[in-house]
């Protein structure tokens, strides 16, 4: 045999190292080309996430994207933007691949022409809307939180109604698409059916969270200054009425001098020194209660409970907050936009707008009492004339140009706690979106004849009748003015307390004594009243006995009451008044809105 002396030749180098069963050289590169696969579907994963590829398809660039157009996310103060993949792709990797694994089916969508015309979409839109809807409250709004965060969010730059709205999500397990939806695209949340909402938006305790102690710090620091801002208001609104209070108390002296001089007309000199009404009360003792009161066109009773209509229905009805509580810092705000013709989620609750009314009156309430009566004086600027276009002569009451009313609730009233007078203000009011009509009232006599309706039909509380349309499903007519119960339940309520307690003042000084339950009725109740204006201010007075007679709420000491006071000026009528939120009064309490002084 012939063998060699040659050394055997070395492996190269790549290949004489092995890792893990492979020759280095192969790990290095499958190393290479795993980088560069990555790379290449990461790139790809990334370039389904831009704006441009998502409107790509016509369904999305014609339908979706011109809804997004111009909204919040798209373009802001700040310049920085939303896009598709912000909202409804995660952002970290597993639950951004399940969630293109799961859009795949979007393909067989676009295949197939499901959404490819706008009947189409629209015909699948709720559908589509409650998919997101689904997902969002189950991952807890991951993608909005991607950019908002309660951690962040610093409520002294937030309106009142977010601050509290924000504070109750964190304590109660609220997520953000609870509320916000429709905020890039159509709102399709009128679609939904009402138990559904009811149930896709109640509060998850698994999502309660700690309140951030810089939020409680923002917080405090911004009620602060807000109730700084409000003393600093009040005195200043005090100075200036204590200084057309002095010309008036001028021009009455000037009056009953010349009286007096002329020997003659000692009962005009007495009605001008402000008549004989809360004659002994010394108002300069009693400090009053700076209101707001507020235009509210058609807001209604059923549609501040309709979640579909009134963003604040769930806090009202299901949390227990009072209309205060989101709305006592946006009267202004929201009595301008409702009087130029807005308001509402599709500006519906001011059809009939009157060119030139003042959104808000702010007025001053005092109280006081002598162990036996309740004495009220109001105090508010006059405004110039501006006629309601739809009525002849432009003065829908001409014999009043004023007309003022204090309510006081009354026991066992379905939100009356919360919402004050706001019970008694239904749809199907005179004026009210549902108003029936005299045809259609004169149409159901026996009705009509109990609450001796002749074409209008006053305001009522809900407990009066056997239903109550509130969310209006199906088309149906909100409110329930013909559903009238037995006279015998009715006069169990009144029995019992269960009404709401009404004094009216008019133009001329004279007033009624009554009380709201199945219509409003006038129980002759002792009262006395008077009215007068001067030197461009109102200023009524009006009393009663505390204890009250039939259809009066009893005042007692120890108790706090829950009290609205409206306004008609400017000659109007029916809803076209200002009214104030839930107030509260009690006597002898500082601790209360209005303090009913001792005297």
């Amino acid at each position: 045999m012939t063998q060699t002396n040659e050394a055997e030749k070395k492996k190269p180098l790549w290949r004489r190292y092995v890792l893990l069963g492979m020759p280095i050289g192969g790990v290095l590169v499958a190393f290479v080309a795993g980088i560069v696969f990555w790379g290449g579907f990461n790139t790809a994963m990334e370039a389904t996430n831009t704006k441009d590829f998502c409107i790509s398809c016509h369904e999305m660039n014609d339908f979706v994207y011109q809804e997004y157009k111009g909204t919040i996310h798209d373009v802001n103060r700040s310049g920085v933007g939303a896009v598709c993949s912000d909202c409804h792709v995660p952002k970290d990797w597993t639950h951004k691949m399940i969630r293109k694994i799961k859009a795949s089916k979007e393909l067989w969508g676009k295949m197939t022409g499901k959404i490819s015309t706008r009947e189409k979409f629209e015909h699948h839109r709720l559908q589509l809307a409650m998919n997101e809807w689904e997902r969002m409250k189950k991952n807890d709004s991951r993608e909005c939180r991607n950019c908002h965060d309660f951690e962040s969010m610093m409520p002294e730059f937030q309106k009142p109604r977010a601050r509290k709205q924000h504070l109750n999500a964190m304590e109660t397990g609220q997520t953000c698409i609870d509320c916000h939806k429709g905020i890039a695209h159509s709102d399709a949340r009128s679609r939904a059916e009402d138990e559904y909402l009811e149930a896709l938006e109640t509060p998850n305790p698994k999502f309660k969270r700690d309140i951030p102690q810089a939020y409680l710090d923002s917080l405090a620091f911004i009620e602060a200054k807000e109730a700084e801002e409000a003393a600093a208001k009040k005195a200043a609104d005090k100075a200036a009425r204590d200084a057309v209070q002095a010309q008036i108390a001028s021009a009455v002296e000037a009056a009953v001098a010349e009286e007096q001089a002329k020997a003659a007309g000692n009962a005009t000199a007495a009605s001008a020194a402000g008549g004989t009404v809360a004659a002994d009360v010394d108002w300069a003792a009693v400090n009053g209660a700076d209101l707001t009161l507020f235009y509210p066109g058609q807001a209604s009773f059923e549609w501040v409970q309709n979640g579909k209509q009134h963003g604040g229905a769930r806090p009202l009805t299901k949390g227990g907050d009072a209309c205060t509580t989101c709305h006592a810092a946006e009267l202004e705000a929201i009595g301008n936009k409702i009087v130029a013709g807005a308001g509402g989620k599709e500006d519906e609750l001011e059809p009939t707008p009157i060119p030139g009314k003042r959104g808000i009156i702010n007025a001053t309430v005092q109280a006081a009492h002598d162990g036996e009566n309740l004495y009220v004086r109001m105090q508010w600027p006059d405004a110039p004339h501006a006629p309601a276009p739809f009525v002849d002569g432009g003065k829908m009451d001409p014999e009043n140009q004023i007309k003022v009313a204090m309510m006081i609730t009354g026991t066992g009233i379905e939100i009356g706690e919360q919402a004050g007078c706001w019970a008694t203000c239904h749809a199907d009011n005179t004026y009210m979106p549902f108003d029936p009509g005299a045809e259609a009232i004169a149409a159901n006599g026996d009705v009509a004849s109990r609450l001796q309706a002749e074409g209008t039909i006053t305001k009522y509380l809900s407990e009066s009748r056997s239903k109550i349309e509130i969310k209006g499903r199906r088309g149906k007519a909100q409110g329930g003015w013909d559903q009238l119960k037995a006279s015998e339940e009715i006069d169990q309520f009144l029995a019992d307390g269960t009404f709401m307690d009404l004094m009216r003042v008019y133009a001329d000084g004279s007033g009624e004594n009554g009380y709201l339950l199945e219509n409003r009725v006038n129980n002759q109740g002792t009262f006395a009243s008077q009215a007068s204006l001067s030197a461009g201010m109102w200023t009524v007075v009006f009393s009663r006995p505390l204890a009250g007679a039939v259809g009066d709420v009893a005042l007692e000491p120890g108790k706090t009451y829950t009290v609205g006071f409206a306004i008609h000026d400017d000659f109007a009528a029916a809803r076209f008044h200002h009214v104030t939120l839930n107030t509260t009064m009690a006597l002898d309490n500082a601790d209360v809105q209005l303090n009913i002084v001792g005297q």
